[in-house]
């Protein structure tokens, strides 16, 4: 069976189409303003519009309120939310509640001790995704850093929720990363841009062409 993609921080018509002429199982839309990946509603609106069926539409917000959520809701049809910050699971379980959304909780791993907190999500969330711990520096984003982490942390661990893996992959190291962790579904960002936020079609289509093959 091959590895399942979500194609994340997507923010022009071109990208969407290589995602989705790929395979892409997600395509993910960044509402976060610090990133150079994020977009409007408006222009997730449009995006979205040319998202077949059966692909999932993810956007993707970080400890932001329900104000903001539903603004984007409002324009953007939107399949699953994706919290990227230090949302709680009390306010996981509210939101997926209030927006009636499938809800991915993003785990960021460092140590074993990271991992072993995704517990606490199983009984809120849809599903789990791992990704590496941001640097410690005033620039760093919440995730989209092209930084992995140690594979092995997760390797042979069971959830009760299915996972993800992000964090530093691109089509070179995906082998590998899936090797290791027994990733079956996989997240990317940074692995398939020309620059921050300028995804790169023609990588898109390898990555996923690498994704197939596993």
């Amino acid at each position: 069976m091959p590895v399942a993609v979500k194609i994340c921080g997507l923010g022009s018509e071109e990208a969407v189409a290589a995602a989705v002429a790929g395979g892409a199982a997600y395509v993910g839309f960044v509402f976060y303003p610090p990133s150079p990946r994020a977009i409007s509603a408006a222009k997730a609106a449009r995006l979205c519009a040319a998202v077949p069926a059966g692909v999932g539409r993810v956007g993707l917000f970080v400890d932001a309120d329900d104000r903001a959520i539903a603004a984007v809701l409002d324009r953007a049809p939107l399949d699953r939310l994706q919290f990227h910050g230090q949302e709680s699971p009390e306010r996981v379980a509210a939101a997926k509640q209030r927006f009636g959304r499938l809800v991915i909780k993003a785990i960021s791993v460092a140590a074993a001790q990271d991992a072993q907190a995704a517990a606490r999500y199983e009984d809120v969330a849809d599903m789990l995704l791992f990704d590496a711990k941001p640097p410690r520096r005033a620039d760093a984003l919440p995730g989209g850093n092209g930084l992995a982490f140690d594979w092995r942390l997760i390797a042979g661990r069971t959830w009760r929720l299915p996972w993800m893996l992000s964090g530093g992959l691109n089509a070179a190291l995906l082998p590998e990363a899936v090797g290791i962790s027994g990733a079956r579904v996989v997240d990317v960002s940074s692995g398939v841009e020309r620059g921050p936020g300028d995804k790169d079609p023609d990588k898109i289509s390898e990555f996923l062409a690498v994704a197939r093959s596993l």
